[in-house]
């Protein structure tokens, strides 16, 4: 456990770096309205700023707290990215950490929607869910004969998407791109009651066009699969395109297949 004195020179280490954009410690301190005097023994490492004032400090420079117990250097590499921008850090930002294991745990899921390209086709697939750096990510790969519909190669590379998941009021969302932002979709899902729990059920919308010959937005319903290996496997073996006779039961149910979507 850091030692109060330890707490005190990695704040005023992180201090002096943060310190370098401003045009004067003096023009600095008129800007967070911090006595100059008391504002050099925090970069020197002999005091420590009140709760309030480090809030004030941390919100200036768009930091937290962690600045007491690593170097900022660490810390701009988890939060340089766009959500936790100062602009929409509290709007975006916070809320990509904060899916638990109980809201969606990690792991395997198959899902099953229409096909945005043929009224009469139906595809089912699989997602990973895992976790890294406190956020939660998704991972998988478009069905290749859906890439062909689309005139698309069905390469590994190109059929692979990833996204992130975020809570949102009665469920999660997940944001979800190929690569290089080539396409975006949306996906809202919320908890389904069932025998195991393990259903969740929502829509899915693409970035696209407007057109007589494919849709924007499907029901989806996704399952989470808690079982073997060997049940994991044969799950992922019978991804794809398919008739509505084939889908699942369950999931021909909550996709209410003939029911317009609104």
């Amino acid at each position: 456990m850091p030692s109060p004195a330890d707490l005190r020179n990695m704040f005023g280490a992180n201090l002096r770096q943060l310190s370098k954009v401003a045009p004067s410690i003096s023009a600095l301190c008129r800007d967070l309205g911090i006595n100059r005097t008391q504002f050099n023994r925090y970069l020197s490492g002999e005091s420590f700023p009140r709760p309030d004032v480090l809030y004030k400090i941390c919100q200036f420079f768009g930091v937290d707290a962690r600045i007491l117990l690593e170097p900022v250097d660490e810390i701009a590499e988890l939060t340089s990215d766009l959500f936790h921008h100062p602009e929409i850090r509290e709007f975006l930002g916070n809320g990509t950490e904060t899916v638990s294991e109980e809201l969606m745990p990690s792991g395997l899921y198959r899902f099953s929607r229409g096909s945005f390209m043929d009224n009469g086709t139906f595809v089912v697939n699989v997602v990973q869910i895992y976790r890294k750096d406190k956020h939660t990510f998704v991972r998988g790969y478009e069905a290749k004969k859906a890439m062909v519909q689309q005139g698309l190669p069905a390469t590994p590379k190109a059929r692979e998407f990833r996204g992130f998941v975020m809570p949102q009021e009665g469920g999660v969302a997940m944001l979800v791109s190929r690569r290089n932002a080539l396409t975006f979709s949306f996906t809202y899902l919320s908890r389904q009651s069932s025998f195991d729990n393990n259903y969740w059920v929502g829509y899915t919308t693409r970035t696209a066009r407007e057109s007589v010959t494919g849709k924007r937005a499907a029901r989806l319903v996704v399952e989470y699969i808690n079982g073997s290996f060997a049940d994991k496997l044969r799950v992922m073996r019978s991804t794809g395109l398919c008739d509505e006779a084939d889908l699942l039961p369950f999931h021909r149910t909550q996709l209410q297949v003939g029911k317009p979507f609104s």
